[in-house]
């Protein structure tokens, strides 16, 4: 099996999982600026995306099938690819580093980064590839290194999620609950630490929210000690329903992630998480400890999670395509001038209180 992907300048984006929740949000920002060629496994599921029926300044939209799970090869010629789906084989990874084509990752977890990381270096790219998988697509990176630059420096981060149950989810959201009985590993202190998931529970305020929160293993925890040399990074999530909080801590506490973990109790697993509902607000609060003291942000999204997570792909997609952007894997805070990132969030409607 051999995926052909071929740069071609003027060809369409290329959304893996195109018409997914995120792959939909995505592709309603990015069609105003990119001819976009959208993939999945049920191609007749993206046909409300064809150009006709995108709002805005649009520009063609098609859809193809390309089931990753499938041994089918898939061949296109594009200008950069976007992946909003877990890509387990890393087939999309590869066909576009092979290729030399611009591409973004907004879907992995941390393992997973660090494996694409691996892989990506060795094929020795030649294009620029962007792992964006932090917390909404990499937006919680480039907000703390905001932060960081204003504080002079990230000795500590901290983020809390504030996870809205009537929000619109689509399902790879929630795979980070198949890692729920795995313990991790983050930097404490500048030394290597093992969490439990969902223990060091705390009360943090959220947007106004009293909201309980617990740790959680997410991509920025691997790469913000990397790239912005932090000492300690922690990220928590709660539920908008304290109630749900709680129920998710007990079946922490009665070891169900570790007995259940198998794909018998996969739904189990996910329905603490999985029920989507007709849409929520993303709330999301992160500190930054340095030398100038201590800076706070708290980025709402009235639109919800996709929409935030599609901004991060929007953002990570201009700045593969950009002018001068050069070969090899970065993060999303390795951007320059991250206060100019969040000025593009904020003209999406996606408000940034900073103090």
């Amino acid at each position: 099996m051999t995926d052909f992907l071929e740069l071609d300048t003027t060809g369409p984006v290329l959304i893996v999982g195109g018409y997914g929740t995120v792959g939909t949000a995505l592709t309603r920002l990015a069609a105003a600026e990119w001819p976009l060629l959208l993939t999945g496994r049920n191609p007749e599921r993206g046909s409300h995306l064809i150009s006709s029926n995108v709002p805005g300044e649009q520009q063609k939209v098609t859809v193809q099938k390309w089931d990753l799970n499938q041994t089918e090869p898939f061949a296109a010629k594009i200008r950069a690819v976007i992946s909003t789906v877990n890509d387990p084989h890393d087939r999309v990874l590869r066909a576009a580093v092979s290729a030399g084509i611009p591409y973004v990752d907004v879907t992995r977890w941390t393992s997973r980064v660090t494996r694409a990381l691996t892989l990506a270096t060795l094929l020795q790219p030649t294009a620029p590839v962007l792992l964006s998988s932090g917390w909404m697509g990499g937006v919680t990176n480039i907000v703390a290194a905001a932060l960081a630059h204003d504080a002079g420096g990230g000795d500590q981060i901290d983020v809390a999620i504030r996870y809205d149950i009537n929000d619109k989810a689509g399902v790879d959201s929630v795979d980070f609950m198949d890692r729920l009985g795995l313990d991790f590993e983050v930097r404490k202190g500048g030394q290597a630490a093992v969490v439990r998931p969902l223990t060091d529970a705390r009360w943090v305020d959220i947007a106004g929210h009293r909201t309980k929160v617990a740790r959680l293993d997410t991509p920025e925890q691997f790469t913000l000690p990397l790239t912005l040399g932090a000492g300690s990074v922690s990220t928590r999530i709660g539920f908008s329903s304290n109630a749900s909080t709680t129920a998710l801590l007990a079946a922490r506490a009665v070891g169900l992630f570790r007995w259940g973990s198998g794909a018998r109790w996969a739904p189990l697993r996910r329905s603490f998480l999985y029920s989507p509902g007709s849409g929520g607000t993303a709330h999301i609060r992160i500190d930054v400890k340095g030398p100038a003291g201590t800076r706070t942000a708290v980025i709402s999204d009235p639109q919800g999670q996709a929409h935030l997570t599609a901004l991060g792909g929007l953002l990570g997609l201009r700045s593969v395509l950009a002018e001068g952007a050069g070969p090899g894997v970065t993060f999303p805070e390795s951007a320059p001038d991250p206060a100019s990132r969040l000025a593009e969030l904020e003209s999406h409607g996606v408000t940034i209180l900073r103090s």
